[in-house]
């Protein structure tokens, strides 16, 4: 059985595996949700069948039970040739993909401050991998090391530089697998070379960031110190004025309860009362629910108002990338937010705009545009395993 590369992705409470091979194609998928609950859950891509999980499954729990059904189902020999695991924190430790250690394990730990739902579950990731895994290469890929080139004028926040000195308080930025890959797909789509290309690149899911990448570096983005902070998400608040939290306070509602409902219960979930998910908001401003379509105003105008703040990071702007699973499959969001950015020469082609999926350059623009617009599908799972090839030396570039 050839070499195959293992990509693991622990979210709060879910798990998602993917199985690529020498070459870099994905051979198998798998997701487990629910992880913790009495409904836990899981699915093998593929597979036509549900796979059980115990009630309450554990991370390390469901891992080691997909593995089994990858080697079972024959997709993996007894074990794989690297493994790579998507890490959200790096602080700034990590400025790039890093092979798993002792020293990179306790980094990890060092940043699950700055990132408490994530960092701890990533780890357990890790230890789970480890465990069966104990002679295989295994890599860290970090969201925040794409972002590390970011100048001191795009990371400062505006407070007593104590805060930076000490606790490493700054601006650190997310999604950089995403975002790293637009900037070198736009560059090959666009015919030119990933050190020269400057783009904004927009991140839209339940999750949304935007960056902007100026000769094939991060150089400012929306995410800050955590998650929180930029564009409207899903059930995330994205910016809000810092004197919200005195002022809640005054009205008896603790800082950890505004902390969990800025995070868990605003966003597009929030303004609507009804759903985090896009297509299901559409669907209720069709049917004349005004506060969904408040929502969508708000995604699309504050959007639009952090791709215009890009700009000034950038001294030319080769193409603006649409990607994740709002930013790839909603024509409506690309158009609402086109709409607020006529002033500084952006235009779609309505044609072009409904019916991206059917060109392959992914070009949107209309021939009136000052700038391109693509729509390009995101992988992240793909350059996880291009750095834990590359780090363990095992596999042949992609």
């Amino acid at each position: 059985m050839e070499d195959t590369v293992l990509v693991v992705n622990c979210g709060s409470s879910s798990l998602k595996l993917a199985l690529f091979d020498c070459q870099h194609n994905k051979l198998a998928s798998a997701l487990a949700e629910r992880l913790g609950q009495n409904d836990a859950f899981a699915h093998v891509g593929g597979l036509d069948k549900a796979i059980p999980l115990d009630p309450g499954a554990s991370h390390d729990q469901a891992l080691n039970t997909l593995v089994t059904v990858f080697q079972d189902e024959g997709l993996m020999a007894s074990a794989p040739t690297a493994v790579g695991h998507r890490v959200v924190h790096g602080g700034e430790t990590f400025r790039e993909a890093a092979l798993i250690d002792d020293d990179v394990i306790t980094a990890i730990e060092d940043c699950a401050g700055l990132a408490p739902l994530h960092n701890p579950v990533n780890l357990s990731g890790i230890r789970a991998t480890l465990a069966r895994f104990p002679d295989v290469p295994q890599a860290a890929v970090f969201d925040t090391a794409f972002h590390q080139t970011l100048p001191k004028r795009a990371y400062l926040y505006a407070v007593p530089e104590a805060w930076y000195r000490d606790w490493g308080v700054r601006r650190y930025g997310f999604h950089g697998t995403s975002h790293a890959f637009m900037a070198s797909e736009a560059a090959s789509r666009l015919g030119k070379t990933p050190a020269t290309i400057s783009v904004i690149s927009a991140h839209l899911g339940n999750g949304c960031s935007i960056a902007a990448i100026r000769d094939g570096i991060s150089v400012d983005t929306s995410m800050g110190l955590t998650p929180l902070e930029g564009l409207v998400m899903g059930t995330r608040s994205g910016d809000v004025d810092p004197g919200l939290f005195d002022f809640l306070r005054g009205k008896g509602i603790a800082a950890d309860e505004v902390h969990r409902v800025l995070n868990q219960e605003s966003g597009l979930l929030g303004l609507s009362g009804q759903t985090n998910d896009m297509r299901s908001l559409c669907e209720l401003a069709d049917h004349g629910h005004e506060p969904s379509q408040t929502a969508i105003d708000v995604f699309c105008f504050r959007l639009a108002r952090y791709i215009g703040a890009m700009m000034a990071s950038l001294s030319h702007l080769d193409a603006l990338v649409f990607t994740g699973g709002i930013g790839e499959n909603s024509a409506r969001i690309r158009a609402e937010t086109i709409h607020h950015l006529k002033l500084m020469g952006f235009e779609l082609s309505p044609d072009l705009n409904n019916h991206q999926g059917e060109f392959s350059d992914g070009r949107i623009e209309s021939a009136d545009s000052r700038f391109p617009v693509l729509v390009i599908p995101t992988n992240e799972e793909l350059v996880i395993a291009r750095e834990a090839s590359r780090l363990a030396g095992a596999l042949t570039p992609g």
